[in-house]
């Protein structure tokens, strides 16, 4: 990014970058697509007592234990519907597997440096320091999330305890 600042400082948005958008409450979110292992619909999962609300349970995907993590109560989005369009994204970070429920999966999109915006420092449903940036697609502004840093933050050493 030799001589310009059209990407957030500190991000590495060099070319063209692919993201999973998906779509909580009235908001569409995107993802790093290198961290999605894969996308299911949403399942029952295995309670765990004493856990926050916004951890379901955990699932068993094909030998391994999964924390799931419904994204709308942890960013308190009102009324949660299960239906059949809400789906786990299963994700591979830190060396952990996590699944976490969103609304629904848009589609994936490339995005260029141009297209990425820093993030505001207010207004968005999210702390900003999980924010990538705001990508822009015709009309359609994303919000860009660092999947890893919210998930690896205090709230997953919660997530830890539950695997455990």
């Amino acid at each position: 990014m030799q001589g310009t600042q059209e990407a957030p400082a500190g991000s590495n948005f060099a070319g063209n970058n692919e993201f999973l958008t998906f779509t909580l409450g009235k908001e569409e979110y995107g993802i790093d697509i290198l961290k999605v292992q894969e996308i299911r619909g949403y399942d029952v999962v295995t309670a765990i007592a004493n856990t926050p609300a916004f951890i379901k349970g955990v699932i068993n995907l094909r030998g391994i234990i999964v924390p799931i993590i419904d994204m709308r109560i942890k960013f308190d989005l009102g009324n949660v519907e299960y239906n059949e369009f809400t789906v786990v994204i299963i994700l591979n970070i830190a060396k952990r597997v996590v699944g976490m429920v969103v609304d629904g999966v848009s589609d994936v999109i490339t995005l260029t440096s141009a297209q990425i915006k820093p993030a505001p420092e207010f207004g968005a449903a999210l702390d900003t320091q999980y924010l990538m940036g705001l990508g822009t697609v015709d009309e359609r502004m994303i919000i860009l999330v660092d999947i890893e840093r919210l998930m690896t933050s205090r709230d997953m050493d919660l997530m830890d305890e539950v695997a455990a």
